[in-house]
């Protein structure tokens, strides 16, 4: 079998890498690092179980099933239509594109807009630059891979570094005491912080992107794409947890000189400032910018892709179209209003997403339907529990008996109790 050279598995890494960063994976680890203290490290190492690990076996279960829905119904086929189109609707133009096209905004543009430019005259104008040139990006799908892992990720990853190395030329402070649950439970509190990043389902979508990158230099088989599939994701996840260590860290030593920084956008904010003056705030602007670029760029282009084989109808570049000027449209709502829908969406078919993900790790289980069907079902039927009560609030004291319910992880026992008795049952079964 055909190996791929240093430099194209090096591309298609990158390339992986740069979709699975997007803004959220830059807010999370500050924040960690801020309330985890002393306890950093130990948290980390459990957060990329969950942040690392779990998105890198969702893009290999994609690449090891040939596609999600081929994934999916070995659930059931009207299951895999609809799960399918529920993934990446919801993480692309519903609700993941525009968070990624508004949050950059939001985050570290807004404040220093001046006060005489209407708010919605500022967020439209920079949506229809961040969205031109995803949309410019992503109209020649074979040159994304080297668009990203030429440019666009070394950018990024150069500005991320830039910003830690400056942590040491101007140090910080030091570490302080754990916080709450870092202090009780850092490994639990870190796989929990890692669950709530959703790159397992953004992995769901990616799977595609990163099949027709490796197609494009000339590896078809099967089996060589699932290879080429598991050493970019090696590779990707571990320039992720380098990355979410580093920026652990700025959170965890500036926890003593901005106590009062209340999210990892602040942090970052005011760590940038602090060690790089005014330019710290454009330089914390490209940064996110970037993280978002790329995400936009992968979650375009696969949903694109996706529509234009499933219906047969159009082209491509209409499809990116549609999806391009929907997901503009929506990011001009502003990141408050996409935020109150978009987490208990998350939440609800993030449970369904890992169980397949977990499942289609063992080749075992790959023809047992029965298993299939009801341990996603009821990983399922325990995510929408999580989504109405996260909708409706006054519901949670109905629920609240359910181990991990106040962490929205109510899924979890029940999902492994019923995977472990219909294993059981199926493998006495089929012995006797």
């Amino acid at each position: 079998m055909n190996q791929p050279t240093f430099k194209q598995l090096r591309l298609i890494s990158l390339m992986l890498f740069s979709m699975f960063f997007g803004a959220g994976n830059l807010i999370f680890p500050p924040l960690v690092g801020k309330l985890a203290g002393t306890n950093t490290f130990i948290t980390m190492l459990f957060f990329a179980v969950t942040a690392v690990i779990l998105p890198v076996l969702g893009t290999y279960a994609v690449s090891k099933s040939e596609g999600l829905m081929n994934l999916a119904s070995r659930v059931h086929p009207v299951f895999a239509f609809a799960f399918t189109i529920i993934i990446f609707m919801s993480i692309g133009p519903f609700l993941g594109i525009p968070r990624a096209g508004s949050l950059p905004y939001e985050m570290v543009i807004a404040p220093y807009i001046s006060n005489q430019i209407p708010h919605w005259v500022a967020l439209l104008s920079y949506t229809l630059v961040f969205f031109f040139i995803a949309y410019w990006l992503c109209l020649t799908p074979s040159k994304i891979v080297h668009r990203f892992g030429q440019f666009l990720t070394p950018s990024l990853l150069i500005l991320l570094v830039l910003l830690f190395v400056g942590s040491f030329f101007k140090p910080l402070g030091s570490y302080q005491a754990p916080t709450s649950e870092y202090l009780t439970s850092p490994m639990l509190k870190g796989i929990i912080d890692g669950y709530q990043t959703m790159d397992a389902v953004a992995a769901l979508n990616f799977g595609v992107v990163i099949g027709t990158t490796i197609r494009s230099f000339s590896f078809n088989t099967n089996k060589q794409i699932q290879s080429i599939t598991l050493k970019a994701g090696v590779v990707a996840g571990s320039i992720l947890f380098a990355i979410y260590i580093m920026l652990a860290h700025l959170g965890a030593s500036s926890a003593s000189m901005f106590p009062d920084a209340k999210n990892g956008a602040v942090i970052l904010s005011s760590v940038s400032i602090y060690i790089f003056g005014k330019s710290g705030a454009w330089l914390l602007a490209l940064i996110f910018s970037l993280a978002c670029l790329t995400t936009c760029v992968g979650l375009l282009t696969s949903i694109s892709q996706y529509f234009y084989t499933l219906t047969n109808k159009g082209t491509y570049k209409s499809w990116l179209t549609l999806w391009t000027l929907i997901s503009m449209a929506l990011a001009n709502f502003g990141l408050s209003h996409i935020l109150q829908y978009s987490v208990p969406v998350l939440v609800g078919i993030y449970p369904a997403a890992i169980t397949l993900i977990l499942l289609a790790q063992f080749d075992k289980f790959n023809q047992n339907k029965t298993l299939y069907r009801w341990t996603v079902l009821t990983s399922v039927l325990f995510g929408l529990i999580d989504t109405v009560c996260a909708l409706v609030p006054s519901l949670n004291p109905l629920f609240a008996w359910l181990p991990l319910f106040e962490i929205q992880c109510a899924w979890m026992l029940p999902t492994v109790i019923v995977f472990v008795v219909t294993y059981a049952l199926t493998y006495q079964s089929n012995k006797a």
